[in-house]
């Protein structure tokens, strides 16, 4: 028989859920949705709460899936915490982590943690 198939995304976040729980973050949500925009992981480490955008590629052929996170992606991102920050009332520091990983299969995998990854609304080319 062949290779069993995986869901590379799902597997993805998965593999992301375990690794920041061993490195002690509360998930608070996973897959929240506003609008068009999707926040992979929401966690807590104090002090920040955190907003997780998880990228998986099965190799890096195409380059480190983190690069994929474009400025696009970074609004709607942007709006979606905002959206979450109003909805729990918090007024508290956070920050945006990317995650990039590369799936061999389900068991084997490597991650790469992006912490404080950008800063949504700066603009610098003023």
């Amino acid at each position: 028989m062949g290779q069993k198939l995986i869901n590379t995304g799902k597997e993805g976040e998965n593999a992301a859920i375990k690794y920041l729980r061993s490195k002690k973050y509360r998930i608070y949500a996973t897959n929240w949705r506003f609008r068009r925009a999707e926040i992979d992981i929401i966690a807590y480490k104090s002090p920040f709460l955190i907003f997780c955008e998880v990228k998986t590629r099965s190799g890096i052929d195409f380059g480190d899936p983190a690069e994929a996170v474009d400025d696009k992606k970074i609004r709607l991102l942007s709006d979606a915490a905002t959206a979450y920050m109003i909805e729990k009332d918090y007024q508290g520091e956070f920050r945006f982590d990317i995650l990039s990983i590369v799936m061999k299969n389900t068991k084997e995998y490597s991650i790469t943690h992006y912490e404080d990854a950008f800063f949504p609304g700066l603009n610098l080319d003023i």
